[in-house]
């Protein structure tokens, strides 16, 4: 994993293989960026587990309660059309919508929406 600087408050994740597969991966990283000085990631869908996806799992909302207890903005970038249950589209929708975790479907909306105050 190389955590690769967009500009002074951004930071991209790069990996060949997955960087979230449990809760405490989310966790680390989360530290890890916030550690050297980001306000805001951008991690690609490939990244991360298919489990964080499932809303049953509730690993996404463990993960991303903890991106917004350190007020770190989150891109996730991705085609996420595969997941087709409605709470899942539900969610995608409302946290689009607050901006503080964002799903989007390209690099350039990532760095479009996190340049946003």
């Amino acid at each position: 994993m190389e955590i690769l600087k967009v500009n002074d408050s951004t930071a991209e994740i790069i990996a060949d293989a997955l960087v979230i597969s449990k809760i405490e991966d989310g966790v680390d990283l989360i530290g890890n960026v916030y550690y050297q000085g980001y306000d805001n990631v951008i991690m690609h869908e490939q990244n991360i587990t298919p489990e964080f996806f499932d809303l049953s799992t509730k690993m996404a909302g463990e993960i991303l309660q903890k991106f917004s207890n350190y007020k770190m903005r989150l891109a996730i970038v991705g085609n996420f059309s595969n997941y087709q249950s409605q709470s899942f589209k539900d969610f995608v929708y409302e946290s689009n919508k607050l901006g503080q975790i964002n799903f989007v479907n390209s690099k350039s909306a990532a760095l479009k929406i996190l340049s946003e105050p």
